[in-house]
């Protein structure tokens, strides 16, 4: 079950629930990943919102391994979308928040 104290987020895929982390680990797989080279730089890509399937696989496959699960991101790519493409989106979005905290308005 997921603890969303810890930043734990809940997933379901298919007939398997899994539980979605992004780590301190999970954080700097995507920065080596994703070539963004820090945290700032990190935040910065995902606030743009404009993100590629690689992108969301790679995100994703973080977000699961932080999570304790043990999928490679060729495993990642093979998971159903079952619930639909936004509930994955929802769960990434709810991940990042909890890593990054809630965006606020500038005034």
């Amino acid at each position: 079950m997921a603890n969303r104290r810890r930043g734990e987020v809940p997933l379901a895929l298919g007939t398997e629930r899994y539980t979605l982390c992004l780590t301190l680990g999970a954080l700097a797989e995507l920065e080596d990943a994703l070539a963004t080279g820090d945290l700032v730089g990190l935040a910065e890509r995902f606030e743009r919102g404009r993100l590629s399937a690689r992108d969301l696989i790679v995100l994703l496959g973080a977000a699961l391994r932080g999570g304790g699960h043990a999928l490679d991101d060729a495993a990642v790519a093979a998971l159903p979308l079952a619930g639909g493409f936004s509930a994955v989106t929802a769960a990434l979005g709810e991940a990042l928040a909890a890593a990054f905290g809630e965006a606020t308005p500038n005034p």
